[in-house]
């Protein structure tokens, strides 16, 4: 069959990657340099230095380690000796590089703590929030390790590594006893292939469901109110003052209406909502464009809608703004908005369910991102929403991934193929890496070390 020799192969494939997990060296192995503790991570979610044995004892490596796997999440945390030999200016990065693996990384580094995650996992903002909620002066290893695993596993995303599947570590080398025949370690890593890929499936159908559920409730109401809208609208193709263009106009406005409502009946992914809002919005300017032609005004400039609620049509000019604890910004706003905050007053902003209540779209999670991208377009999108919840994620390769793009997830192996820029956190503190300032220039972001 033309099956077999693929089918073989992949077994084979499968049997070299469990040899040479079982030949490398564990987290009770002497880790002479980074490589070692990188390979020890590949195997194990938690590696503790001999040399810094007396910070966290095995029984509390173990249980870290157990509380990680069972929330299969892609979270590495490592216990390291303060030396020469683990330099901070440079340590996550190059951790992450020799691990290869897209996750979240913590490290214990003497009596100084630190953590850095790709963004597909969790963004460099949330990482240092964590990171210094844990941080007491005098606080002992296994303490503040555990609250930050505590807190990070509800938000961390991804699946973990497919290695932690794989043979289990031991204290002494080559586990030689434990192979005993080829056959039956083929067979066992085409099993974990296809217990972690189904897993990994199932996780993400339900995630997908989850997001487009929220996004349906939204996105019903934002057509329902163009509806509306339409229905209020007093125009009449075969009125005497009704020319060419004005008929053209309504006519666009009546299809954009038409097109949301079947993307909407034929949305399966969260990523089938953007053309829905892209819809809605095209017809929104195609009425201010009407009215603009009935009123004899000049036609209106093409900008984004209202940042507050693109239900209030096209944005009437830009005002400088900013999210509490975020960065001034330029956003387009509604004329009426514009007055609330000329007079200090708060603009009329959309709001959507989060587990916190309702709360402003900018400060929900991710699922909302195909709904905003529609509205605003992809490209600038980000820069309109620094420093909130949703632009954080809509910088990140999770948001690229989850909506129609590309990238490693968490959990996945990426090797050396990974942005610095787009691995960031917290800091060692007391050094001059990174500045403390924000992400670019392949700088290792989130903060000096």
């Amino acid at each position: 069959m033309r099956t077999r020799p693929f089918t073989l192969l992949s077994a084979l494939a499968g049997l070299t990657l469990l040899l040479l997990l079982a030949l490398a060296p564990t987290a009770g192995a002497k880790a002479t340099d980074l490589s070692d503790v990188a390979q020890a991570l590949k195997q194990s979610p938690v590696y503790v230095h001999p040399d810094a044995a007396d910070q966290l004892s095995k029984s509390q490596a173990d249980a870290l380690a157990d509380k990680i796997e069972n929330a299969d999440k892609p979270v590495f945390v490592a216990v390291l000796p303060d030396t020469a030999q683990f330099p901070a200016d440079s340590l996550l990065r190059d951790l992450r590089t020799q691990t290869g693996v897209t996750g979240l990384y913590a490290v214990r580094l003497g009596d100084r703590f630190a953590a850095a995650s790709d963004r597909a996992v969790m963004p460099a903002q949330s990482v240092r929030n964590i990171a210094d909620s844990v941080r007491t002066p005098g606080v002992n290893a296994n303490t503040e390790l555990t609250d930050f695993v505590d807190q990070a596993l509800p938000q961390a995303r991804g699946s973990a590594p497919s290695s932690w599947s794989g043979v289990p570590g031991n204290d002494g080398g080559a586990p030689v006893a434990g192979l005993i025949t080829i056959g039956a370690l083929a067979a066992a890593a085409g099993a974990t292939a296809l217990t972690v890929s189904t897993r990994r499936r199932r996780r993400r159908e339900r995630e997908d469901q989850e997001a487009l559920d929220k996004l349906r409730t939204v996105v019903d109401e934002d057509i329902t109110a163009y509806g509306e809208e339409l229905d209020r609208l007093d125009f009449h193709p075969s009125a005497s003052y009704a020319d060419d263009a004005m008929r053209t106009d309504y006519e666009h406005a009546l299809d954009c209406y038409d097109k949301a409502k079947t993307f909407m009946s034929r949305a399966h992914h969260p990523r089938d909502v953007r053309p829905v809002t892209e819809a809605l919005e095209d017809g929104r300017f195609s009425l201010a464009v009407l009215a603009a032609r009935r009123e004899g005004r000049p036609l209106p400039e093409r900008r984004g809608p209202c940042f507050f609620d693109p239900r209030h049509g096209p944005g009437a000019t830009d005002v400088e703004w900013a999210p509490p604890g975020g960065e001034t910004r330029q956003i387009p706003v509604c004329a009426a908005d514009a007055t609330r905050l000329a007079e200090g007053r708060d603009p009329m902003a959309r709001t959507v369910d989060t587990p916190d209540g309702r709360r402003p779209y900018w400060e929900a999670g991710p699922a909302y991102g195909p709904w905003a991208g529609g509205y605003f377009g992809g490209g600038i999108l980000p820069g309109l929403l620094i420093g909130t919840m949703l632009g954080s994620a809509l910088h990140s390769p999770a948001y690229a991934a989850d909506y129609g793009g590309v990238g490693f997830e968490g959990g996945d192996f990426s090797g050396a193929d990974f942005d610095s820029s787009s691995f960031g956190g917290s800091d060692f503190g007391g050094g001059d890496f990174g500045g403390g300032g924000g992400f670019g220039g392949g700088d290792f972001g989130g903060g000096g070390f």
